[in-house]
């Protein structure tokens, strides 16, 4: 690992790759995984449920007196008719305005449910570039909308933190608006549990599913597990299309109710996008600590050799303390840029629980102070100076790069 005191040789990977591929070795392992339990669990269903198939195009076949042939041919025609969004039942257009409306915003909002696609080379031409700035858009909002969740969120648990202070004695009972710099200082080390903020980002979510889900129940006559289930696939954008809510040609109060669920579709989008964002610095966490673990074996391995090569040789000061590195002391042979990254991105599973949240840091300090927050060594903020989500990695980096030059 480069920087890190260990060179194995001279195709050694630096952490930023090392952690890639780690990553996507663990994201194949659990492509792997998940590929050798569904199949497990559907495989046997779907044949049963062809075998059915088979057997009633059979019958039917024998008591119309239609050839296979024939019989398949005009299952061909519905297909074709179905996906142009005609239906047996009763459903509303898919093409007037309101239909139009919940198209575009399955496309921005990436869900994708299929059960309406553009069917003229016009329609595709113009969703090509209409997906292009709506979905970029919308994921800025998505990022956006997360700040300013993170930011309630941390003022909420800033609040909570400082009142369990006054309780115990350690914080003055007066002055709960304007803390004074004491009471400042004594706040200015605390940074809010990730595992709270995912605490409270999950039960948003499971809130809004279940709410959701009891509206979709009676409306749209599902079960309620059936319910809660395409509220994931549409919350999380996966959108299979097999469940899609206000399709019906009426509903009872139908536009109370098509308001609801775009108001639910909108809140739980968010919500569990953020509820993402939180899962994936645990994610990064654990691949730090795996590599910092691998980091360690490959130190010792390199030391050993270097030890047995160089036994009669008096080892300097800095070679021997350098196998003494902790998981919580990093390098001290690093550069500052190197110290500045992994200030930011090398978090310990130790320490993970009193940590700050990663790249949502700047957001959470600044609203846990009152204002921008000056920190005594600006270089380890700057990981978070660009925001939150994807745009703020993108943004540092672009940073990072353009600060080399």
């Amino acid at each position: 690992m480069a920087g890190r005191g260990c060179s194995c040789g001279p195709g050694h990977l630096n952490e930023d790759n090392a952690r890639f591929l780690l990553l996507a070795a663990l994201i194949l392992l659990y492509l792997l995984g998940g590929a050798a339990v569904f199949s497990a669990l559907e495989l046997a269903h779907e044949r049963q449920a062809k075998q059915r198939w088979e057997e009633r195009l059979a019958n039917f076949s024998r008591g119309h007196n239609l050839s296979r042939d024939e019989l398949r041919g005009f299952l061909r025609h519905y297909e074709e008719a179905a996906r142009a969004g005609v239906r047996v039942d009763s459903v509303r257009p898919r093409w007037d305005f309101t239909g139009a409306f919940y198209f575009v915003g399955t496309v921005v909002s990436t869900i994708g449910f299929g059960m309406t696609t553009p069917a003229t080379v016009g329609g595709k031409i113009f969703l090509i570039f209409y997906g292009l700035v709506g979905c970029a858009s919308t994921i800025l909002f998505f990022n956006l909308f997360l700040e300013r969740l993170i930011t309630v969120i941390a003022y909420i648990m800033r609040s909570c933190h400082q009142r369990q202070l006054r309780r115990r004695g350690a914080l003055p009972q007066d002055s709960l608006k304007a803390p004074r710099k004491g009471e400042a200082d004594s706040l200015a080390g605390w940074k809010p549990s990730v595992y709270y903020v995912m605490l409270i980002l999950c039960s948003a979510s499971v809130l809004i599913s279940c709410g959701a889900s009891a509206l979709y129940t009676p409306m749209e006559g599902w079960s309620y597990f059936d319910s809660l289930y395409f509220c994931f696939v549409a919350f999380s954008t996966i959108g299979f299309g097999d469940l899609v809510s206000s399709q019906n040609a009426q509903y009872d109060n139908q536009g109370l109710y098509r308001f609801a669920n775009f108001l639910f579709i909108l809140m739980g989008v968010c919500c569990i996008y953020s509820l993402f964002n939180v899962i994936s610095i645990l994610i990064k966490q654990t691949v730090n600590w795996i590599l910092r673990k691998i980091d360690g074996r490959c130190f010792q391995q390199c030391q050993r050799r270097l030890l047995r090569s160089r036994r009669n040789v008096v080892m300097p000061g800095n070679v021997r303390n350098k196998g003494n590195i902790s998981i919580e002391t990093d390098g001290v042979a690093e550069s500052d840029t190197d110290g500045r990254r992994l200030s930011g991105e090398m978090i310990s599973m130790k320490d993970s629980n009193k940590v700050s949240l990663a790249i949502l840091q700047k957001q959470l300090s600044e609203m846990a102070n009152g204002g921008p927050h000056q920190p005594s060594t600006p270089a380890q903020d700057d990981e978070f100076s660009g925001g939150v989500g994807a745009f703020a990695i993108m943004n540092n980096r672009l940073a990072e790069t353009s600060g080399d030059r």
